[in-house]
């Protein structure tokens, strides 16, 4: 074994061994990482797109543009009538001679068309496998005519491991809070009940005062209490039930047409969880 992050009297780490770190960290495809201006294009001409300050890790190499500066990119004139798709790429060589490595923007100019132009083949490569070349596509650029007209973001930006950590509590508060409100239910009851309907699409079922006897309570309401329902006799009459409505400190069977003149019989359960804020343990 081999020490990398140690001194040990003579330079000694090697930016495979730095990649591999990088790779086991952030993972072995290519992003942009959440600094500065994430890298952003900004058209200044139809001849000019600068990228704004960043760092980019593209298979574990990490490259960076200076805070408060930019890189320059030239884009060849586009042609009057035609279309064509260039594309921009971070752009890693390593010199066969003398193993110079390399990470710079680059510029790879599609075919003009008169319509559906393709953007141009970029040479993937595999860093860690001692490939010479490897590109990260970073933008295509749309040119129609002598116009720039758009922009389009190819990579993937990711998150520190302190926004992973912030979201993964996040989620974990969000599944507590549930657990927390099916423990927040204190009571339950479930029955059948007849009642009265009209020729109406709805009728009344219980009151708060008829839930509060039910359930030994004094306070049911709609801010505290679900209550679901259905039709308990279909032969007896025919309509569905919907639902169920809160209103004038009662709740109501929703029907979904008029029912008949006459009883109904409605089964029902009735949720009680009781008023205040829900406490997350």
């Amino acid at each position: 074994m081999e020490i990398i992050t140690g001194y040990t009297g003579k330079p000694h780490v090697t930016s495979e061994q730095d990649r591999d770190v990088n790779i086991g960290v952030v993972g072995e495809g290519s992003y942009v990482l959440r600094t500065g201006m994430q890298l952003a294009a900004e058209v200044s001409s139809n001849n000019e797109i600068k990228i704004r300050d960043g760092v980019l890790m593209h298979q574990g190499c990490t490259a960076s543009i200076k805070k408060n500066t930019y890189d320059s990119l030239t884009i060849t004139n586009g042609s009057q009538g035609m279309k064509r798709v260039d594309l921009i790429v971070a752009r890693y060589e390593k010199n066969q001679d003398n193993g110079i490595e390399s990470l710079d923007l680059k510029v790879i100019q599609g075919t003009p068309a008169e319509s559906n132009p393709a953007a141009p083949q970029y040479t993937e490569g595999d860093i860690q496998a001692g490939d010479y070349v490897a590109d990260m596509p970073m933008y295509q650029v749309i040119i129609e005519g002598l116009n720039i007209t758009e922009v389009k973001k190819m990579f993937k930006v990711i998150g520190s491991n302190k926004n992973l950590s912030d979201k993964v509590a996040e989620l974990n508060e969000n599944i507590t809070s549930v657990k927390s409100v099916n423990k927040n239910i204190t009571k339950m009851i479930a029955g059948s009940k007849v009642v009265n309907a009209k020729a109406s699409t709805s009728v009344q079922v219980f009151t708060n005062s008829e839930i509060n006897k039910a359930l030994g309570v004094t306070n049911s309401s709609n801010a505290n209490t679900v209550v679901l329902m259905t039709n308990g006799d279909g032969l007896a009459q025919k309509v569905h039930v919907e639902g169920s409505t809160y209103l004038n400190s009662a709740w109501h069977a929703t029907f979904n047409q008029d029912a008949s003149a006459g009883s109904i019989r409605i089964n029902y359960v009735i949720f009680y969880f009781g008023y205040g804020a829900v406490t997350v343990e």
